[in-house]
């Protein structure tokens, strides 16, 4: 080869591996590819904290860290129970699907940290309150009513809550915020979406307000018919304003969050997006000023790259394989696990020095979406793998016992007693019909059950499968679970432990690990 074309090629291949480490240290949207929506965060120092709903799993308001904006684990819970009602406890034919608490509010003021969220299940908005975020404890405060997507806000010595769907409103709290101050509701601005053109299907709504050197900024999402999530901002010089607004972003339906800065003075939008049945996942968006407005996205629209430090496996800040072993003073539960509904504790017990988790009952169900104890974690994306050991030997007739992929149109496997036979099941629900897909004789006393979701592309596919030598071969049981996102449940499919009975409550199963990783091989 001639020495001037040896020089070029040396020279091509520099740069390429110069782009290909710049792009392989760079974040890569979306940053988290889990359910974690309505994002609230906040900077304190170098710290960054974030909030995101909970639904109808418990402890509730996760609480999450980084330091890079990027990667996020968990470090705390705003509360573990919102009451003791029959629908927060799955009883007498109640739930709370699709409510619990929805988007939250998280703040910092005067050294204490706040974040509210409000529920259509209590009818009431909470402000809970700590001076460490990150081991608590927390304090609680409620009122009547519940205030829709709210955003809290503390300014000029005074406490506000703006909210509502289409025509935003605002109210001043009392100072101890425990409630709001008589006669201080007014409507802040009539028509939020009004800068989008033509008809809307989603009226403006999960207000985020910031202010920013000495101006108001106040984020809302509307989605118009045949269109996507868009994101309204409103600018004001005075926090009761006027108001100017407009779209601020419209792409890939990447919408609903607000501001936030880095120490060295970049500024981002922390969004989300509805990305089918694993759920809705965050996004960062860049964020540059022109003419003291934000400028959302390059060229209008959501980088998948972003000048950050690149993303790490959301395995074990986010979601954890677990032995069930614990420590002298370690917690029962990691922060990964959270349960459906309130838990019964009286029904479940950790045994930290052999590594079990037992299940037990006292009533009957007749589906998995009415028992209780149900432990669950995040299914992640693109790909996830769950996998149990469950021992089964001290179940009862009617009994079920297994791994599910919890959403309103579940799929799972399972241990099924029948006249004191036992099977392995493989269920699923479609609209509200549960069909047992495959189901053949099992006599083990314990047994390995798995669950692979694959979300890439949307594909929102499930299989299940089930090993009786201890991991060494598998075999599927049962069909393609189709995963679909479903309004009823509001919440990306979770990998669930359970464990009830239909005809004879007194049994117990002991799970002795549940393992998760991102890297499927079958």
């Amino acid at each position: 080869m001639h020495q001037s074309y040896k020089i070029v090629f040396l020279f091509l291949i520099c740069l390429a591996w110069n782009l290909s480490k710049s792009t392989a240290q760079q974040a890569i949207n979306p940053i988290i590819h889990a359910d974690v929506p309505d994002a609230s965060m906040i900077r304190v120092g170098d710290a960054y904290y974030m909030s995101s709903t909970a639904m109808h799993v418990n402890p509730g308001v996760p609480i999450m860290k980084s330091k890079d904006l990027v990667n996020w684990e968990l470090v705390s819970y705003a509360y573990e129970t919102l009451g003791e009602s029959d629908d927060l406890r799955l009883e007498h034919d109640k739930n709370m699907y699709g409510k619990g608490s929805w988007a939250s509010s998280l703040r910092y003021h005067e050294g204490k940290y706040y974040v509210s969220t409000f529920s259509g299940n209590t009818g009431r908005t909470y402000i809970f309150s700590t001076e460490d975020i990150e081991n608590g404890p927390w304090k609680q405060q409620s009122f009547r009513p519940s205030l829709h997507d709210h955003t809290l806000l503390f300014d000029d010595g005074k406490v506000y809550m703006i909210w509502g769907g289409g025509e935003i409103k605002i109210i001043e709290l009392e100072s101890d915020l425990s409630g709001i101050k008589p006669n201080t509701e007014r409507v802040l601005i009539k028509n939020a979406h009004e800068p989008i053109e033509g008809d809307i299907m989603l009226p403006a709504e999960g207000s985020q307000i910031f202010k920013v050197n000495g101006k108001y900024y106040l984020f809302n999402i509307a989605w118009p018919r045949g269109g996507m999530r868009t994101v309204i901002v409103h600018k004001a010089d005075k926090l009761f304003g006027p108001y100017e607004g407009r779209v601020a972003l419209q792409d890939l339906g990447v919408a609903q969050g607000g501001l936030i800065d880095t120490p060295g003075g970049d500024w981002f939008a922390y969004l989300f997006r509805d990305n089918g049945a694993v759920g809705r996942i965050p996004y960062l968006v860049p964020v540059s000023w022109e003419n003291d407005w934000p400028v959302l996205g390059v060229d209008g629209k959501v980088p998948m790259q972003l000048d950050l430090p690149a993303n790490k496996s959301l395995i074990p800040n986010i979601v954890s394989s677990d032995d069930f072993k614990r420590k002298k003073g370690e917690p029962a539960l990691p922060l990964v696990w959270q349960w459906n509904h309130n838990p019964v504790d009286k029904l479940w017990a950790i045994n930290g020095k052999n590594g079990k988790l037992t299940l037990k009952t006292d009533r009957v169900d007749q589906s998995i979406l009415t028992a209780r104890n149900t432990l669950t974690q995040r299914t992640i994306g693109p790909e996830s793998m769950g996998t149990v050991k469950i021992e089964v030997s001290r179940m009862k007739d009617g009994d079920w016992a297994g791994l599910s992929l919890l959403q309103k149109d579940y799929g799972l496997i399972s241990v099924r007693q029948i006249k004191g036979q036992k099977q392995l099941v493989m269920q699923r629900s479609e609209d509200r019909h549960e069909i047992d897909v495959e189901s053949l004789p099992f006599t083990g006393e314990s047994v390995l059950l798995r669950a692979v979701c694959d979300f890439s592309e949307r594909k929102d596919e499930a299989i299940f499968f089930y090993s009786i030598d201890n991991g060494k071969s598998w075999k599927q049981l049962g069909d393609t679970l189709k995963m679909k996102y479903t309004l009823p449940h509001f919440m990306g499919y979770r990998f669930g432990l359970f464990y009830y009975s239909t005809s004879q409550p007194g049994g117990q199963v002991d799970f002795h690990y549940f393992q998760i990783t991102d890297q499927v091989k079958l």
